[in-house]
């Protein structure tokens, strides 16, 4: 039974087929038509479904601003690909017309040197402009933003601005926002282009601007500039230097794929497997990465055993203790791991204050003992129904409220304290919460048990 497709699988097929059409029957001319009239992602999806000798045609046909925007919307490696097939000089020319924050991306990654011979092949403004985006940190707003805004002065008059959008409009990367700047081309407000629309011709831009004007440095954390577009409702933001001087914007769309890339770095991390992990990365470059976490988890994960051992008396002696080791243990990880969840999220991009941790602690204490007092007496009852044993099923129920109490206290405090250190508090992953739990957790219950056996039969 063939699969079932949905709408937009369906699309992106009948899309390929179009255009495999149009490459076959040798119609370059309506293949440029059928190009400038499909969404760059679409184009992406068209390229992904094609086979490589077809890649090759489609690319070599597509006109520059669409292999542009396909190239923006594509990985590093892809790229890379693309640029291989493209040759030198039509590559430059689709770099000279990628966003520069995608290009400086692109470039940071490559070798000083191939950085450098791209960046010799370009025309001058451009390779400047790239060059000074790379001066700035990465991560940091200097590399996310663009030299493409509109800027007007204070002195023009709505039509002056007017007729200033429409010579530059189709070089900027967005016109909701018109800055004003002074001779210095220092930052001293902002006109929305609906109050530019709507006002009086007698007006000036002066009479219009808003003078507080919500900025952002340009070696500002993009996670905090995304929190600041996130929480004013922003289409784009300024960027200024140290003196006041606009260097650029970001848009939101930009901030869009920063917030789904940290995302993805976070559960990458959470999950232990390291932010520079993905569909593309060779098996035994994973390997390389992956291993040295899972060798140190082992040997803490030895530790378990330990515990284990040092009460094998206790273990033999109440058999049916066994039964609820995997279940404590597990239980302590899930919940360890759902505050781990919490607070990485909580944290990203905000800053901690001493009143700010300790609500979230008194709160995930309130949840702890909470979940541990409704979750011990369920399993003291369903412990004393099998074993017919209210000392044992006493013991166990105390076990969990207690685990489950460090458990949801590790979760909270280990990123908490990382982030105090200026460590990415994701790296406190899914599994390192889980295997420490483990160790805490049955040291707690083979404790208390050993504490109770002289009164279990």
């Amino acid at each position: 039974m063939p699969p079932i497709l949905t709408a937009q699988e369906m699309y992106i097929r009948q899309l390929t087929e179009e255009a495999l059409g149009l490459l076959r029957q040798e119609r370059p001319t309506d293949f440029e038509h059928f190009a400038r009239d499909v969404h760059p992602y679409d184009l992406v999806q068209i390229y992904h479904e094609l086979l490589p000798h077809d890649q090759n045609r489609f690319l070599h046909l597509l006109p520059i601003e669409q292999l542009a925007d396909l190239t923006e919307s594509t990985s590093n490696a892809e790229q890379v690909e693309i640029f291989g097939i493209l040759g030198p000089e039509r590559s430059i020319d689709v770099m000279q017309q990628m966003d520069e924050g995608d290009l400086a991306r692109f470039l940071h990654d490559l070798t000083p040197n191939k950085r450098e011979e791209l960046l010799s092949s370009m025309q001058v403004s451009s390779a400047t402009s790239l060059r000074k985006l790379l001066s700035y940190p990465p991560e940091s707003v200097g590399r996310l933003m663009s030299e493409r805004f509109i800027a007007i002065s204070a002195e023009d008059t709505p039509r002056q601005a007017t007729e200033h959008i429409r010579r530059v409009a189709s070089i900027s990367d967005t016109i909701s926002y018109l800055y004003v700047v002074d001779e210095e081309k220092r930052l001293v407000g902002v006109v929305s282009y609906h109050d530019l629309f709507f006002a009086a011709e007698d007006a000036t831009i002066s009479d219009l601007m808003k003078k507080r004007v919500i900025t952002v440095p340009v070696t500002m954390d993009q996670e905090e500039a995304a929190r600041l577009i996130q929480d004013y409702d922003f289409l784009a933001l300024p960027v200024i230097d140290e003196s006041q001087k606009l260097c650029g914007v970001i848009t939101v769309d930009d901030i869009l794929d920063i917030v789904v890339s940290e995302a993805d770095e976070d559960v990458a991390k959470m999950g232990g497997g390291g932010k520079d992990i993905d569909f593309d990365t060779k098996a035994f470059v994973a390997v390389r990465r992956r291993l040295p976490w899972l060798i140190l988890l082992l040997f803490i994960g030895l530790v378990s055993g330990s515990i284990v051992g040092y009460f094998e008396d206790t273990l033999q002696q109440i058999v049916a203790l066994a039964f609820f080791m995997p279940m404590i243990a597990g239980m302590t990880g899930n919940t360890g791991t759902q505050s781990l969840a919490v607070v990485v999220r909580g944290l990203n991009g905000r800053k901690l204050t001493a009143k700010t941790v300790w609500k979230l602690i008194r709160r995930e204490l309130v949840v702890g003992v909470s979940i541990g007092v409704c979750c011990g007496i369920l399993i003291t009852l369903i412990a004393y129904f099998w074993q017919g044993d209210w000392i044992l099923g006493g013991i166990i129920g105390i076990s969990l409220l207690a685990t489950l109490i460090i458990g949801t206290l590790t979760g909270t405090c280990i990123p908490l304290l990382l982030s105090r250190f200026k460590v990415d508090p994701a790296v406190a992953s899914g599994p390192l919460i889980t295997t420490l739990n483990d160790i805490l957790s049955l040291f707690i219950y083979f404790g208390i048990a050993s504490r109770f056996l002289g009164m279990l039969g």
